[in-house]
């Protein structure tokens, strides 16, 4: 059983990328199965289920991160995809928490990131890209070659070791490099682990304390002069 996360912010092309990959796969007649974690909506996993005929998931997080949803379901969507008989997994999550990281241990991460969001876009992305192993760069029909370059230059500068793949997923230019990776995949081992710390603490705003201002919480806090502190046992 293989594992690939796909992560990345809000409308960067995830989904594009995700069925081109499924396209190429079934072509193959590798089984795969694809779990869509989200927020409040979305109908992904009915357009792959139509498209393709595999199993799908749909998971959405409500009041958690979607990030953190991910890890405390994937071990249950690993089994489900198995008992589904697929070799391969992908999960889709909605990533919105910039500070965390979906991957964890002896899988393949891949963050998809827009070219057209910015060129400090990789800049503010934190662990979602510098722990992935591949970066997708989509949409580069829309800017051009200078600004390609300096996006390519700032991905690469913020995860050195990364592979960059530059893609335009909607017609499916740059989806072979990213399948040849996933193909080299190892297999996924229980338990299994994150790949990166996730953040510093769990503060009294994340369950649910409305109160404003920092001397109503206790955690990891900071004030408007001054720096991280911690207020608690």
């Amino acid at each position: 059983m293989k594992l690939v996360i796909f992560a990345g912010p809000p409308t960067c092309g995830k989904t594009t990328v995700i069925r081109q990959v499924i396209k190429r796969m079934s072509a193959r007649q590798i089984k795969t199965a694809f779990v869509k974690i989200d927020v409040l909506y979305a109908d992904d996993d009915i357009i792959i289920e139509k498209e393709f005929g595999i199993p799908v998931k749909k998971i959405y997080s409500g009041e958690l991160c979607p990030d953190h949803c991910n890890v405390v379901v994937l071990d249950e969507a690993v089994e489900w995809a198995e008992k589904a008989g697929a070799s391969y997994l992908f999960v889709e999550t909605a990533g919105l928490c910039l500070r965390c990281s979906p991957y964890v241990e002896n899988s393949l991460g891949i963050v998809v990131l827009e070219a057209t969001s910015g060129m400090n876009l990789p800049r503010k992305i934190g662990p979602m890209l510098t722990l992935a192993d591949i970066s997708v760069i989509t949409k580069i029909d829309l800017i051009s070659q200078a600004e390609r370059e300096v996006f390519r230059y700032r991905v690469l500068e913020s995860a050195k070791r990364i592979t960059v793949v530059e893609s335009n997923a909607l017609y499916g230019i740059g989806i072979d490099p990213i399948v040849k990776q996933i193909l080299k995949t190892n297999d996924v081992e229980f338990p299994m682990f994150l790949r990166g710390n996730p953040p510093v603490g769990t503060c009294t705003i994340c369950v649910g304390k409305k109160e404003i201002g920092a001397k109503n919480h206790f955690g990891v806090l900071r004030t408007l002069e001054q720096d991280l502190v911690y207020v608690g046992e």
